[in-house]
């Protein structure tokens, strides 16, 4: 059997998307990517065309990767980063990343629940202080996480997105949309996974 192409370039990044953000619609793609709706869904046709994704209609439909589609990115991203010479660098940011990461997971768990009298309690965010001591700890974890981005972006630039999405995020959450710590899809911790995801698949290390 004869293996379906393999994308250009300018596919890449939508791709990729798909990889680390998992099934989902086009205007998820779009933010991941930070393209426009029709260009993603200019990408996402000719991909489905050439074998790499699919697409479900319905309510709770969306584009998803097929086995091509996931060998096809893993091939992408790996000669990419052979390309750049980008190897080193990204796994040194990578070790950065992971000593950060048991620290942010700490922070959305004290975000979801709080201790009353020694019982962890679902935090319902009647408390000001206390959500305010957390989202100083996201913050101050932020800064050195941007430091982790930005080296990552110079290395590659298609990391550059994150340091921008964990921005919009953190301000989302200070100007009252609390949701954006744990809870949209485009929340902190959502934004978070998905680099931990593209770190995994971009130096071939299984999860």
């Amino acid at each position: 059997m004869t293996a379906p192409p393999t994308p250009p370039a300018g596919d890449l990044r939508v791709l990729h998307a798909l990889r680390c953000a998992g099934f989902t619609d086009t205007a998820r793609v779009a933010a991941v990517t930070g393209l426009g709706e029709s260009d993603v869904e200019s990408e996402l046709i000719d991909l489905a065309v050439a074998g790499h994704v699919t697409y479900t209609a319905g309510v709770f439909g969306g584009w998803g990767l097929t086995e091509a589609g996931r060998a096809a990115d893993a091939r992408r991203i790996t000669e990419e980063l052979e390309a750049a010479g980008a190897r080193t660098a990204v796994a040194v940011a990578y070790d950065r990343f992971l000593v950060l990461n048991p620290e942010l997971l700490d922070i959305c768990g004290a975000w979801q629940l709080r201790s009353t009298d020694d019982v962890p309690v679902v935090n319902d965010h009647t408390d000001p202080a206390y959500d305010a001591r957390v989202l100083g700890l996201l913050t101050d974890l932020d800064r050195r996480a941007q430091a982790v981005c930005a080296d990552l972006s110079a290395a590659l630039p298609r990391f550059g997105r994150y340091g921008v999405r964990l921005a919009v995020a953190l301000a989302r959450v200070a100007s009252g949309d609390l949701d954006h710590v744990t809870d949209d899809m485009e929340s902190y911790h959502s934004v978070w996974f998905q680099l931990h995801e593209d770190l995994l698949a971009t130096l071939g290390i299984p999860r």
